[in-house]
């Protein structure tokens, strides 16, 4: 594929990464996606010949991997600080988007992950990664417990994310932060 193929490619991903994060699956319509990219619909199905299913999917398995690169990016051995910067970073990109960009895996699992496979594999895939690396760190912190506080964690962050965008404020970030610092 030329540089053109990957940029329309990448515009694609970038416009349903951002639309389905907003509004789910179901708020993210093909038209919508194709409007925000700026792609012909021709390489929609050139680039995702299974549609809307493949891009979406594609979308959170980029999402997966960047939040794991920021977990892997904070050095071992202070777990609680390397959490808690990962909510400040969240409370900053949700504010930065008006309450609208929380979690970028947990919009689209609440809508779809239950009846789609395919993108419920790639849901299941990028919060195992998650989990996986707050669990290294963890165990660098000598925590005997890692298996169970690395979900403990995950669990909490997400459920700060949910209540802070319904809320549209930071204090559910921060409280977890503040749990989580007394926690480890």
């Amino acid at each position: 594929m030329g540089a053109k193929g990957t940029e329309t490619r990448g515009k694609l991903v970038d416009a349903a990464r951002r639309l389905v994060e907003q509004g789910g699956y179901y708020g993210a319509g093909l038209n919508q996606i194709l409007a925000t990219s700026g792609a012909p619909r021709g390489s929609l199905y050139f680039h995702f010949p299974g549609g809307k299913d493949e891009l979406v999917a594609e979308a959170i398995a980029l999402s997966g991997r960047e939040i794991t690169a920021l977990i892997d990016a904070i050095p071992p051995g202070d777990t609680a600080a390397a959490a808690t910067a990962l909510l400040t970073l969240f409370g900053d990109r949700l504010e930065a988007s008006d309450w609208q960009q929380g979690c970028p895996v947990a919009t689209v699992a609440l809508d779809v992950a239950a009846a789609n496979d395919q993108i419920q594999t790639e849901c299941a895939a990028a919060y195992a990664a998650w989990e996986q690396a707050l669990r290294i760190r963890l165990r660098a912190d000598g925590r005997a417990d890692a298996d169970d506080l690395a979900v403990t964690l995950l669990a909490m962050a997400e459920g700060a994310l949910l209540l802070a965008r319904t809320q549209r404020s930071r204090e559910p970030l921060e409280r977890v932060a503040r749990t989580i610092r007394a926690l480890l």
